[in-house]
């Protein structure tokens, strides 16, 4: 399934985030991926396979890893409001 742009921006302005001509492109890209991704595995035939058949193999974790990120002013841009080191958002509920 294609994504055009005009869907990524159309997405971006519901979630009010701001993209570049190639930053849409790359999103339009990366969604258009995804989807197919899911087409491919609609395609599967899972008829013999029971749903909760996995739940007895061990789970595969790794290990949790903490990173810094150096340039928070760039991470925050799309914010509206900052509060210290928060995101300030508009009360919703009354």
């Amino acid at each position: 399934m294609k994504v055009t742009k005009d869907e990524v921006y159309y997405i971006a302005k519901l979630a009010n985030l701001h993209f570049t001509e190639e930053e849409a492109q790359k999103m339009s890209e990366e969604f258009s991926g995804i989807l197919t991704h899911f087409d491919n595995i609609n395609k599967e035939d899972l008829d013999g396979i029971e749903m909760y058949s996995f739940d007895d193999k061990p789970l595969r974790l790794r290990k949790d890893e903490t990173q810094s990120f150096e340039n928070s002013k760039n991470l925050f841009k799309n914010t509206k409001k900052m509060r210290a080191t928060a995101i300030e958002i508009p009360k919703v509920v009354e």
